[in-house]
């Protein structure tokens, strides 16, 4: 195991777990990000010489999963800004200087690019003028609002040209808080961005819509390892139970949640090879549902497991239970929302056959 990990792992234990209820009643600290940051979990993604950690695929997605099982709140503020951080480097490019300090580690993103996916029903609009870009729209969702020092957003130039930038926050911005029954800590907020100038040394890729959707395709159709992560804390408090019956879920449920993570894993190493986009989309997608009916069996079993009083809000059961509706939602695109109602349509025909013969 890479010696972040551990690391990560040990702060995750002793600090993230612990303060994880009363993190999603109240807000993700800058103490959270500022001790990830001190050991080196802001710019692992980034090059060696910025102070990257050098992890391999394998150890980044134990990183996902450790944090995501210890708190959720802090793991999607943190992992909005990991990814962008890898999209940093991915633009191959000469970094300014506010792109230096987040490799660095200095600063910390807040994410908009999941609004593209809307277009042209709901997205950032480009325009170029007076040399240089201007962003103008409504960013859905950001999170780590009030940590975020800088964003990334996606904008689009009717009719189809995506351009993503680095935007440091200032004026022309106008956050909202919204009111959300999961991950309410992760400080997530909805930004209004006025015509605000974007010059071109912000500019991390300027791409074709299609382009864009092409490598979208990791986002909305893996099963990815924060999934896994939030699993195995669920399977923890199930295995840890008092109850019989619950050590028994977990005991059935743990070989296939590691089955399922075996094969996604296998499954996007596999379209990465191929280069990305829908490579065997459809088996991703099967995998990532698959997930998603578990976490909702295994956090029905918690509830279950412990009755009325793991309605209270100061047990971790109803907490769990809305944080895994959240996940059927997060990072959703089209074909993602497609499968997954197709895939309930057929449990009401399953359901209907079973009532037609007798429960």
């Amino acid at each position: 195991m890479h010696a972040l990990v551990e690391s990560v792992r040990e702060f995750a234990g002793r600090v993230l777990r612990p303060a994880a209820l009363h993190t999603d009643r109240s807000a993700v600290p800058a103490a959270f990000l500022e001790q990830l940051g001190s050991l080196g979990a802001l710019n692992h993604l980034a090059p060696v010489e910025y102070g990257g950690a050098g992890l391999s695929r394998g150890d980044d997605r134990e990183l996902h999963e450790v944090l995501a099982g210890a708190c959720l709140n802090t793991w999607l503020v943190w992992a909005q800004h990991a990814s962008l951080v890898g999209r940093l480097v991915a633009a191959g490019k000469p970094a300014s200087d506010l792109a230096e300090r987040v490799l660095r580690g200095e600063i910390v993103l807040g994410a908009g690019v999941s609004d593209v996916r809307r277009y042209p029903e709901r997205y950032i609009r480009a325009d170029r003028t007076d040399g240089a870009w201007h962003f103008g729209g409504t960013v859905s969702w950001v999170s780590g609002w009030g940590l975020n020092q800088a964003l990334v957003v996606t904008a689009v130039e009717p009719p189809a040209t995506v351009v993503t930038a680095l935007l440091p926050i200032g004026d022309g911005m106008h956050a909202t808080p919204l009111e959300l029954a999961a991950v309410a800590g992760s400080r997530t907020e909805r930004v209004v961005l006025d015509s605000v100038r974007v010059p071109d040394e912000h500019v991390l890729a300027i791409q074709t819509l299609a382009e864009w959707a092409h490598a979208d395709h990791a986002a909305g159709s893996d099963a990815r390892p924060h999934l896994f992560g939030f699993a195995s804390a669920v399977l923890d408090e199930l295995a840890t139970s008092a109850d019989p019956l619950a050590q028994a879920v977990a005991a059935t449920w743990t070989p296939s949640i590691a089955r399922m993570r075996a094969e996604a894993y296998g499954l996007a190493d596999e379209a990465v090879r191929a280069g990305g986009g829908p490579h065997r989309v459809a088996e991703r997608l099967a995998v990532k549902i698959a997930v998603g009916d578990a976490l909702t069996a295994l956090t029905r079993a918690l509830l279950a497991a412990r009755a009325g009083r793991g309605l209270s809000l100061g047990d971790t059961a109803q907490m769990y239970a809305r944080q895994a509706l959240f996940l059927q939602v997060q990072a959703q695109s089209p074909l993602t929302r497609e499968a997954q109602l197709t895939h309930l349509a057929s449990l009401g025909e399953h359901a209907a056959d079973l009532g037609r013969h007798g429960w």
